[in-house]
C-alpha cells in the first residue's frame, strides 16, 4: 500500500485565502483537486488530505473528488504533524507520497519516478529534485515511520531526511514545478501570470 499525504491544515495567512481552494490554472481545477486527481492517476491509495477540523469547504472538495478527508487535532505544531496524524491511520501503509497542498504543479511523471527511486536497494527516503533544488513531493517508506513520529517539531521531518544521506535517493526531474511553493498572492502571479 502506497498512500497519498496531502498536507492542507496551514492556515494560509499570508494568501489571505485558503491555498487548497485556489484555481490551479494548467488543470483548472483547485490545488487539492489536482492533487487529488494526480494521486488516482499514479495509483496512490488511499488518498488522505490532511485538513483542519473546522475546514467544510475542503472537506466537502476532498469528498467530492474521491479522497479521504483526516482532521488534524493540532495542527497549529506545524507540517510535522500532519504527517504523524497520516501514518496514525495507515497502520498498514508501505510507504507515504507527501505532498504539501501548496506545491500543485506536480505532475505524474514526477510521482512515478519517485516510487522508482523509493523501492530500490537501501534507499527508504525518495525527494524530487530540480536544478540542484530540493523540493515536493517526498516519499517516506515504513523503515522510517517511526523516526517521523519522534522528530524535533520544530525542525519537522527534514530531520529524518538529514539523519543518514545514505538512504535517501535525491531525483533530479526536468519539472520546475517541485520547486514552486505558492505562499503568498505575489507567489500566484509570479508561477501562474495572473492575480488572484
Amino acid at each position: 500500500m502506497i498512500a497519498a499525504l496531502i498536507l492542507a491544515a496551514g492556515r494560509s495567512s499570508r494568501m489571505g485565502r485558503p491555498k487548497a481552494l485556489l484555481r490551479q490554472i494548467q488543470s483548472g481545477r483547485t490545488f487539492v483537486s489536482h492533487l487529488i486527481r494526480l494521486s488516482q492517476g499514479t495509483d496512490l491509495s488511499p488518498i488522505l488530505v490532511i485538513g483542519r477540523a473546522d475546514d467544510i469547504a475542503l472537506r466537502s472538495v476532498v469528498e467530492k473528488e474521491g479522497g479521504r478527508f483526516v482532521v488534524n487535532a493540532d495542527p497549529d505544531r506545524g507540517q510535522l504533524s500532519s504527517i504523524i496524524t497520516g501514518l496514525d491511520v495507515l497502520p498498514d501503509a508501505d510507504a507515504v507520497v507527501v505532498m504539501p497542498v501548496d506545491v500543485p504543479l506536480v505532475s505524474t511523471a514526477v510521482v512515478a519516478a519517485l516510487l522508482s527511486a523509493a523501492f530500490e536497494s537501501g534507499i527508504q527516503i525518495a525527494r524530487a529534485m530540480h536544478g540542484g533544488r530540493h523540493g515536493h513531493p517526498v516519499v517516506f517508506r515504513r523503515a522510517v515511520f517511526a523516526e517521523l513520529r519522534s522528530a524535533d517539531e520544530r525542525i519537522g521531518a527534514k530531520a529524518v531526511v538529514r539523519a543518514d544521506p545514505l538512504r535517501v535517493r535525491d531525483v533530479e526531474v526536468d519539472d520546475i514545478g517541485v520547486t514552486l511553493d505558492i505562499d503568498t498572492p505575489d507567489d500566484y502571479l509570479r508561477v501562474f501570470g495572473r492575480k488572484l
